[in-house]
């Protein structure tokens, strides 16, 4: 079954009150939801400490590296919304979903929409590259090495970059769709209503 239900253009978006059921639904399971409120913490942390408390930076780092771990084993073995199973489908459709949303057309997905997924993972190997970068910073072999220097510093704007498109997306969609998205991220569960 597929997850998205597209809004016709010119045609209203919601059926009459008697006929909507508005309802909620599980979508993000509780491991997920800890996983994303701890990695921004942690990415949190990590963007206002270094040079200033580095202890604190790396402890930040490398939970940032085990978090990434763990998304990345939760993304198989996780709950139906936490799988990446859609991941291939929904980047392909990212960039006609996001033209399709300068007229308002955004559909309504359970999970990720297009947007989101094309989100995830630009975050996740963001994030990837500035954690490993700046692991690799503190050895002895890439220690005071130019180039590592410059992809943490520079992964590490691109991640900041990205979670404020992030956090804007998530308002705006919520907006959109009439939807508190960070409330469901906090509870794991989203109103559906009738079509």
């Amino acid at each position: 079954m597929e997850e998205a239900v597209p809004a016709s253009p010119g045609l209203p978006t919601e059926a009459p009150a008697h006929r909507v059921a508005p309802r909620t639904v599980q979508v993000w399971d509780l491991p997920l939801r800890l996983w994303h409120w701890a990695l921004a913490v942690c990415v949190l942390v990590a963007w206002f400490t270094p040079n200033v408390l580095d202890g604190l930076h790396r402890v930040a780092g490398y939970s940032v590296i085990g978090l990434l771990v763990f998304r990345l084993i939760w993304g198989f073995a996780g709950s139906r919304y936490s799988r990446f199973r859609m991941i291939g489908v929904r980047l392909r459709a990212a960039p006609g979903y996001i033209w399709n949303l300068r007229r308002g057309i955004s559909g309504r997905y359970i999970g990720l929409n297009p947007a989101g997924t094309a989100m995830l993972v630009a975050l996740l190997v963001s994030l990837a590259v500035s954690a490993i970068s700046g692991a690799m910073q503190v050895t002895v072999t890439f220690f005071g090495v130019w180039w590592v220097e410059d992809t943490h510093a520079y992964s590490s704007d691109a991640v900041i970059i990205l979670v404020v498109l992030h956090v804007v997306g998530a308002v705006v969609m919520g907006i959109l769709q009439r939807q508190n998205l960070v409330r469901a991220m906090i509870t794991g569960r989203k109103h559906i209503r009738g079509h």
